[in-house]
């Protein structure tokens, strides 16, 4: 049994704050069950509510993953953080560390934020079929070098993907087997080093990533589109790109009541920017 002692950042009931610091369902009904929260040595139930700057200590089964946090579950859906350094499928991924998760859409292993992952295949199929339908507004905040003026313009260009090297290229004007990328950029907060929001209305591999270092912004600790002596300057080795809002304009069958809901989480190096 493993004693976990946890700042609370925020009041909440306890299965909501179990949940969202990431503990599984059967996890938090197996702590709720015992009431095994502690809070200056009185045990908590699920009616209780953990309160902001309470110290708790939490005995579990087994430490909840450092990889993810889940924001928000239900029977059909799960919404997560993602840190960096996972990627989304495999055995060593998010689908495979999460039970029951279904990949739907993907997050490059050394970018962090919000994804949603189904839960069975109808959900599957009604989720696939909003983010191929472009119902999926997406808002990533990144660091980048330099001090773009962006206004919330829509930029395009074009992609050439490098499967072999799995990279892309990015050019001014159409080259063969390039496709056309589009991406909304916003400058948030600009110096030495500026705050930009990024939302990709095509979704291509390495889009923003790719894109922001063809304008001449490359993103901060993003070691194959940035350069290394900024990356050292400024001592990252995890690119400064999170995707903090994730909401669906459109969805059809038994998840229309997650139309219009914003799953937002955003990084403590921007939390009060965007």
């Amino acid at each position: 049994m493993e004693k976990i002692e946890i700042k609370i950042k925020k009041n909440q009931k306890i299965r909501e704050f179990l949940l969202n610091y990431g503990f599984s369902k059967p996890e938090t009904n197996r702590i709720i069950k015992n009431k095994d929260v502690k809070h200056d040595g009185v045990r908590l139930g699920e009616q209780d509510e953990v309160r902001e700057g309470w110290l708790v200590t939490v005995f579990a089964s087994a430490k909840p993953s450092d990889k993810f946090e889940v924001l928000f579950e239900d029977d059909n859906v799960v919404v997560i953080d993602k840190a960096a350094g996972i990627e989304t499928q495999g055995k060593e991924g998010v689908d495979g560390l999460l039970k029951g998760a279904i990949a739907v859409h993907r997050l490059d292993r050394n970018t962090s934020g919000v994804m949603i992952f189904a839960k069975d295949p109808e959900s599957e199929q009604l989720l696939k079929a909003a983010f191929k339908n472009k119902q999926v507004e997406k808002k990533y905040v990144c660091e980048v070098f330099g001090k773009p003026e962006f206004k919330g313009e829509v930029r395009k260009a074009y992609l050439l993907k490098d499967s072999a090297r799995s990279e892309v290229k990015i050019y001014s004007n159409f080259v063969q087997g390039s496709v056309k990328i589009e991406t909304k950029f916003s400058t948030v907060k600009a110096g030495v080093t500026s705050v930009v929001v990024a939302e990709p209305i095509t979704g291509r591999t390495h889009q923003i990533r790719a894109h922001l270092a063809f304008l001449g912004y490359p993103i901060i600790g993003d070691g194959k589109y940035g350069k290394n002596e900024i990356n050292r300057k400024f001592k990252e080795n995890h690119q400064k790109l999170h995707c903090f809002c994730l909401n669906f304009k459109k969805l059809d069958g038994k998840l229309k009541y997650l139309q219009n809901h914003n799953f937002i989480s955003k990084p403590k190096w921007a939390e009060k920017i965007v």
